[in-house]
């Protein structure tokens, strides 16, 4: 089963650290958790205290604090592992992707594009049946996705390339409605692995 420690150490890489970038969506960032998103997550407040009572040292500080580093994990974990049942999930390269893109994108997103990408692999449902997009990750999609793996060799080459893609088009739709998110592209684009 895939272990969250390797799966947010994967995502952290493309988080980096403190970003106040007025263009972003999110506004203020520290380790990928956005503010206008996650208005009430604890560690606004340290950062808040540090930026009022260390102006000039804060991003240092905030980078070197044990406490919001502690806080940013148990965040990812609880607010993405444990939605997407990462712990139960057979293959950590699956784990992998379906977490990251869930950080990114949304659990529902995520969850989404696996359902899907299940149901077009299934062969007409030759394999398994359809399961319902309903974007939450429950036993009917970890059956499936079990069944997939099984007939598969536990190779999850096909359903990594269609999640994958299913990413990519959502970033392509978000830059071709809003230009001014291109300039994310890279960073997005980091994220999706077409080999």
């Amino acid at each position: 089963m895939a272990d969250f420690e390797i799966a947010f150490g994967e995502t952290e890489m493309h988080e980096g650290g403190y970003v106040n970038d007025p263009v972003d969506r999110g506004g203020e960032t520290y380790r990928g958790i956005a503010r206008n998103f996650h208005p009430n997550w604890p560690g606004w407040r340290i950062i808040d205290q540090l930026k009022a009572t260390q102006p000039d040292e804060f991003k240092r500080q905030i980078e070197e604090h044990q406490g919001l580093i502690d806080m940013t994990k148990q965040f990812y974990r609880s607010q993405f592992w444990d939605p997407i049942q990462g712990g139960k999930i057979p293959n950590q390269s699956l784990a992998n992707k379906i977490f990251d893109t869930g950080v990114n994108q949304g659990v529902a997103s995520s969850v989404g594009y696996l359902q899907e990408s299940l149901n077009l692999l299934n062969r007409n449902q030759r394999n398994y049946p359809d399961i319902k997009v309903d974007k939450k990750m429950g036993p009917i999609t970890l059956k499936s996705l079990q069944a997939f793996l099984k007939l598969e060799s536990g190779h999850p080459d096909y359903l990594l390339k269609l999640l994958n893609l299913m990413q990519a088009a959502k970033y392509l739709e978000i830059m071709r409605r809003d230009s001014t998110q291109e300039r994310f592209a890279r960073g997005w684009l980091n994220r999706v692995d077409l080999r």
